[in-house]
């Protein structure tokens, strides 16, 4: 019998920085010390905290180890396992600001403290990959319930009471959305589950599907049952490969359980779920789209209406929403959406997931109760901007969202808030900035990207978008004049209004939103030939400082182009800028801050 857990992330993040050899090894060093009875060691999904993995985590301790190397893991097994001794240089701890002292609990850990977990609340704790720890979780009992318990329509007026909206970023309330399927004439039905999460910097679904795969199986039945659906698909992105491995194995212990299938938990009510892989096109997000590549043809939307729960997968009634949306139904029926809808705001209920991620102390995944505001999610759970750096924008949304500034850092967010401000909720990016960011270039990287993923249907997005990312690489080489900014406006505006789907439609937002918020910087590229933050390399001159100059020729000896010359020891380094490259090497280089960059 076990009486010690070691949890070790087995997500992206953590595999990728070898959490598979710190299994590995944690499996050695039990043999040696010999604890293979008393100790199980448990791959599990993200923890959230990405920057510090890989994470283990030692229950019941409650001790979480961060950063663990393959060369810590002896030392864990031979102090803590063994001996009883906590590794305190290993040790997660955080600072209490009231006493001073030394937080160790997992729980009071100020990046866990303010979040509620709902839709990640089996991820790091269970093994993905066993239905046995899924079942202990209260794992089913939402969908037993569901079809034993309560007809169709009472499984749709609990989530319409809920107040559970999209969460792949439109927001549309999804107890709705089921009710205009559920009210088509009976037939073929479907169950969709978009997992095509392909904003930059996001990784909210996929975590959910390596950490709880079964979560969403277990919604999906639901959502069949309430329609009158019996097949459903996950369409996912073959970039995933954890998250797809772990959704077969999912699927095929849900059959063997007779969890999915005929006859299930031994009622009339038949579903079963298959996966369909996507090629990672951005524009198959969109559901039409989605709809396209699932039959076998390219991924292109299309006009609506009619909509999907009307006429979707084949001309059939079909429902789709995200991975995370799904995740919060098993609660929502098992628990009662009068717990669910007394979280959040009046128009946005529940919680939501974040990809934190940028210029942030704590990166990772986030979940939080509607509501909460921007300033809370970056300083107090993401430990605000590193080095010292001044906050200077987050964007939520990705390529479809807006810049937020410090003046909206008391904003609340929900779906309507960030909406009014000129950005949105999306499906949950949130990339943060700082003062070392370009605000032209940011929207120029999103630019550059919807044009690269436009399906190029329409003439608005494909034609352009191109003619946008055009303006600002015209700007960001100090090109640009003041009526460029007024053009690409007007062009923003144009498109948003006449372009086929969401994608075109969101497209301009990044420029909109940085030409309102950070209108000087525009300016500052066209009339002053300046990049504030020094990223433009067009627009960048370096000189050296001579009263700082040491005269040591480090930076001349980096030069690649020979434009830096002086005399060691003697005269102050000069640097030629008809030669000068803007590489950077030379300012890389100084150690006495003598080189100076704008």
């Amino acid at each position: 019998m076990e009486r010690i857990n070691v949890l070790v992330c087995a997500g992206t993040g953590c595999t990728s920085s070898n959490s598979m050899l710190v299994v590995e090894k944690f499996h050695e060093m039990l043999e040696k010390y010999h604890l293979t009875e008393e100790v199980k060691v448990i791959k599990t999904g993200c923890f959230g905290l990405c920057q510090k993995g890989p994470i283990v985590a030692i229950y019941p301790d409650k001790v979480f180890y961060n950063h663990v190397a393959v060369v810590d893991v002896e030392t864990i097994v031979s102090e803590h396992l063994y001996k009883g001794r906590k590794v305190e240089r290993l040790e997660m701890t955080d600072i209490d600001e009231e006493t001073k002292e030394k937080i160790f609990d997992i729980d009071s850990i100020r990046f866990y403290a303010k979040q509620k977990r709902i839709a990640l609340k089996n991820c790091g704790v269970i093994n993905p990959e066993d239905i046995q720890e899924y079942i202990a979780k209260d794992g089913y009992m939402a969908l037993g319930k569901a079809i034993t318990e309560m007809t169709p329509q009472d499984v749709i007026d609990e989530v319409k009471k809920s107040g559970l909206r999209g969460r792949g970023g439109g927001g549309f309330p999804t107890g709705l959305k089921w009710q205009f399927a559920a009210d088509q004439p009976k037939g073929d039905k479907y169950v969709i589950c978009n997992a095509d999460e392909g904003d930059p910097g996001a990784f909210m679904d996929r975590s959910i599907l390596e950490g709880d795969p079964h979560a969403v199986l277990e919604a999906m039945a639901i959502a069949g049952y309430a329609i009158g659906a019996q097949q459903g698909y996950v369409y996912i992105r073959a970039e995933y490969p954890i998250a797809v491995d772990r959704l077969k194995i999912a699927i095929d212990q849900a059959k063997e359980y007779g969890l999915l299938g005929t006859n299930i938990l031994g009622t009339d009510f038949s579903f079963d779920i298959e996966i369909r892989l996507g090629a990672g096109a951005f524009v198959c997000g969109e559901e039409t789209a989605l709809i396209m590549s699932i039959e076998g043809k390219r991924g292109m939307p299309v006009s609506k209406p009619p909509f999907p729960a009307v006429s979707g997968v084949w001309g059939k009634p079909t429902i789709i929403n995200n991975v995370e949306t799904f995740a919060n139904v098993p609660q929502i029926i098992l628990i009662g959406a009068d717990w669910f809808s007394s979280i959040g705001t009046e128009k946005s209920k529940g919680t939501k997931v974040f990809a934190l991620g940028g210029k942030i102390a704590n990166t990772g995944l986030v979940e939080i109760p509607m509501g909460t505001t921007l300033r809370e999610v970056i300083y107090e759970i993401g430990g605000g901007c590193p080095n010292n750096k001044n906050f200077k924008a987050v964007q939520t949304g990705g390529p479809s969202g807006g810049c937020l500034t410090d003046k909206h850092l008391d904003t609340k967010i929900d779906f309507d808030n960030l909406v009014s401000l000129g950005s949105m909720m999306g499906s949950g990016g949130m990339i943060v900035l700082d003062e070392d960011n370009c605000m032209v270039d940011v929207a120029r990287f999103y630019m550059d990207f919807i044009v690269e993923e436009s399906c190029g249907k329409c003439t608005p997005c494909r034609v352009g978008t191109k003619r946008l990312l055009e303006m600002l690489e015209t700007i960001c080489r100090g090109e640009g004049t003041l009526e460029l900014l007024d053009e690409m406006e007007e062009l923003c505006n144009r498109i948003k209004e006449t372009a086929l789907c969401g994608l075109g439609q969101t497209a301009p937002n990044p420029i909109l939103s940085t030409l309102s918020q950070f209108k000087d910087e525009y300016i500052a590229h066209v009339v002053d030939k300046k990049c504030p933050a020094g990223v433009c390399k067009a627009l960048l001159q370096y000189k050296i400082d001579p009263d700082k100059c040491r005269k040591c020729s480090m930076c001349a000896k980096t030069c690649p182009v020979g434009a830096i010359s002086g005399v060691p020891g003697k005269e102050p380094y000069v640097i030629d800028i008809t030669k000068c490259i803007k590489c950077g090497a030379c300012f890389t280089t100084c150690r006495f801050q003598a080189i100076e960059r704008g």
